[in-house]
């Protein structure tokens, strides 16, 4: 009897990568397309699909690599477990770029082999992706991790111990989900001045801009500069903090090896959208010890990237997580220690993107992690 082979995605702007991964996965069995809702979309990438969920549906059904496809009838990063418990397929596939832990544990309950495919364009064509395609149209704003010391650009940190955060900003090669800690929520307001790209000014004072122009005079809660900086400022940057909300002064470093040598060492994981009833304020343990303990891990971690050091590299990483989650205990629970643990034997360290309770996950590691995403950063424009 013929496998049953899933696999589930949005699929809007349908392309050939779309097709070539649907042959590739057809010839582990007929294949069936679970595609999610216009408003599972809207949630998770904070924006409109261009096709609707029927024309999008009318097209995959259409390509001769598919046996049957339908509407996943849940929400969220698993919106289609119902369909998945009642198709019983032997293998679910994803992109390197889908894959995620909660997928493989509902799949390891349901005795599911869970496959990850690289990205392969099919013979004579170029690399494609829908997040190309957007871009090449719509939008090529950068996103950001933060890699140590933040936190402290709030000054109710900072007021206990002045200190540096440090930031990566990277280029958008997917569409990274919202509320997952990649500053989705200050580049949705730099979309509103900027809507397809940054203006070829000094970045710094683009990042002012943009941090004024989120945080409207009168705003309950101040979003960290940080998060505009990463956006903004292209490289490896880091900004000091000393009881205020925008840095006293800002260092960054542009040399293509370092920044290789960082691509070459970090690793992510897709986990969850952050909760949105998380109380990330209403527990906290901000004193001057631990605050020193954050700004003194972003000091060696700096020079340990100027250095190329993995292993103090990764050390100093780990120290600055473990101080963020001593101030802000609510960032982890049990569900992330639990994916942390499957990592361990492979990354050196880890933390996790943005505020916490979900998001991504950023692993230190000195080889390729298994099903992991690669990041690619953003270079210097010549002139700025």
């Amino acid at each position: 009897m013929q496998k049953k082979v899933f696999v589930s995605g949005c699929f809007d702007m349908l392309h050939s990568g779309h097709v070539a991964f649907f042959k590739e996965t057809s010839g582990f069995g007929d294949l069936y397309v679970g595609l999610g809702s216009d408003s599972t979309i809207a949630e998770l990438k904070g924006r409109q699909t261009i096709n609707s969920e029927q024309e999008r549906l009318y097209m995959v059904k259409s390509i001769r690599y598919v046996k049957d496809a339908f509407i996943n009838s849940g929400n969220g990063l698993l919106d289609f477990e119902t369909e998945l418990k009642k198709l019983k397929p032997d293998i679910f596939v994803v992109n390197e770029d889908g894959f995620s832990p909660a997928k493989q544990h509902l799949c390891d309950r349901h005795s599911i082999k869970l496959k990850v495919l690289n990205r392969i364009p099919d013979t004579g064509l170029p690399a494609q992706s829908t997040t190309n395609i957007r871009n090449a149209n719509v939008c090529t704003l950068p996103y950001r991790i933060d890699l140590a010391g933040t936190w402290i650009d709030q000054p109710y940190v900072s007021k206990f111990h002045p200190g540096w955060a440090i930031t990566l900003s990277l280029e958008p090669v997917i569409e990274y989900n919202e509320r997952c800690g990649m500053a989705t929520s200050t580049r949705n307001a730099a979309k509103k001045m900027w809507p397809h790209n940054l203006p070829f000014e000094k970045p710094e004072t683009l990042a002012k801009i943009l941090f004024k122009f989120e945080n409207e005079p009168g705003s309950k809660f101040i979003s960290g500069a940080q998060d505009a900086i990463g956006i903004c400022v292209p490289g490896l940057v880091r900004h000091y903090y000393n009881g205020n909300y925008w840095p006293l002064k800002f260092e960054s470093i542009h040399d293509n090896e370092v920044l290789t040598w960082l691509e070459d060492h970090l690793y992510m994981v897709l986990l969850w959208p952050r909760p949105g009833q998380l109380d990330l304020l209403g527990k906290t343990h901000i004193n001057p010890a631990n605050v020193k303990k954050l700004a003194d891990a972003a000091d060696t971690c700096w020079q340990a990237i100027q250095d190329r050091d993995p292993d103090r590299f990764a050390g100093a990483f780990l120290d600055s997580f473990n101080a963020q989650t001593r101030m802000f205990p609510t960032m982890i629970n049990r569900e992330i220690e639990q994916v942390i643990d499957q990592y361990k034997t492979q990354a050196k360290a880890w933390k996790l993107a943005g505020a916490g309770g979900g998001g991504y996950l950023i692993l230190v590691a000195d080889k390729p992690v298994k099903d992991a995403m690669k990041i690619k950063i953003r270079r210097k424009e010549i002139g700025i």
